[in-house]
């Protein structure tokens, strides 16, 4: 394990999903590290699977100059490479063949003499981390994730950027619904959290916003769009999480990746509460799933910051030597928790938040 005196070179990696706002934190890990504790920083490619294929290159400050404004990761990600459960194969029916390859890990890590890593990533990235560091890894956690559900940080970067995206689509869609007097219904990201969808919905002013903690009641939802009908309002916009499901109904499931650590991938309840709402109310109902679009992008100034001052707090936990902590923001200042105690965890949207009310006070339906 790493001391006061042997820490020399530290390595970092982002997994997961990408987001803007990555960049950010490599290019201030990376320079903080060689400007103020003359530290060598590896660069880990392709979040673990780097670890397991000991696929990692050194990073210079040139390396890391005029990155901050680009979305995405220098350094490539994967949501399919967890050491505790990698796919090393397929059975002849074509099952995955799984193995723990943690041990390759930790062997590479020794061999790269990496005195701790620098994890980037929401709470698949440290799952794995807390896998490390039960195999005597050395880490430091820094939080980030489009659907801003990580426990106990009040937010992550890659959020306000994603938010930004989908008002900005929400509002589009929302001319183009007004002009063809149609309901249009749009599915966002956010797995089981409706933290997106809460935060765009409201920002666009979208007439209905469904989320996965609200199971919606499709008589509602469609007396809502029948009611703007007959005030007047030849148009709704409806905001949708992938995660939402009806009363005593299951999620959609859009595919099973059988070969990642989180198989299930959702998508499509859009399609299928467009296909509902037009039979039952005969109003004429538009589909659109926002996918991807809200991954890319240039981050907005609000991440730039939030992940600069998360990757530099990560570089100043790094000189104190406290390891197997997360960097959290936590009523407006940053904090940090142990890494173990988010591992495996979804932060979802509490049914009394003051943003829920807000919705609620200016007429939107949430479909209950």
């Amino acid at each position: 394990m790493a001391t006061r005196k042997t820490t020399k070179r530290i390595g970092i990696l982002t997994g997961g999903g990408d987001c803007p706002g990555l960049n950010a934190v490599i290019r201030v890990v990376t320079k903080a590290a060689i400007n103020k504790l003359g530290i060598e920083v590896l660069g880990i490619e392709d979040g673990y699977l780097g670890l397991i294929r000991n696929r990692m290159h050194p990073l210079a400050i040139d390396d890391v100059s005029n990155i901050i404004t680009v979305g995405g990761t220098i350094l490539g990600t994967s949501n399919k490479a967890d050491p505790s459960r990698f796919v090393v194969g397929k059975a002849e029916d074509g099952t995955p063949i799984v193995e723990d390859v943690t041990d390759r890990v930790v062997e590479h890590v020794r061999e790269r003499r990496l005195d701790a890593i620098v994890c980037v990533g929401g709470d698949g990235t440290m799952t794995g981390a807390a896998n490390l560091i039960r195999h005597g890894i050395p880490c430091i956690g820094v939080p980030k994730t489009i659907d801003n559900d990580l426990m106990h940080t009040d937010i992550t970067f890659g959020f306000a950027t994603a938010v930004q995206t989908a008002t900005e689509c929400l509002d589009r869609i929302h001319t183009t619904g007004s002009s063809h007097h149609r309901v249009m219904v749009v599915e966002l990201m956010g797995r089981n959290a409706g933290w997106l969808t809460l935060h765009a919905g409201v920002a666009a002013g979208a007439d209905v916003i469904l989320i996965p903690e609200i199971p919606y009641d499709i008589d509602a939802v469609c007396e809502a769009c029948l009611a703007r009908s007959s005030r007047g309002k030849r148009f709704t916009l409806i905001a949708i999480s992938e995660g939402a499901a009806p009363k005593g109904g299951a999620q959609v499931v859009d595919k099973i990746v059988h070969d990642s650590p989180d198989p299930i991938r959702l998508g499509g309840v859009s399609t299928v509460l467009s296909e509902q709402i037009s039979q039952r109310t005969h109003l004429e109902t538009r589909a659109t799933i926002l996918g991807h679009v809200q991954r890319g992008g240039t981050p907005v100034a609000f991440d730039r910051v939030l992940a600069t001052e998360f990757g530099h707090q990560a570089i100043s936990l790094v000189a104190m030597h406290e390891w197997n902590q997360l960097v959290v923001m936590q009523g407006g200042r940053a904090d940090v928790v142990p890494i173990e105690s988010v591992a495996g965890q979804q932060r979802t949207i509490p049914l009394e938040h003051p943003q829920i009310g807000m919705a609620r006070a200016v007429g939107t339906c949430m479909g209950d």
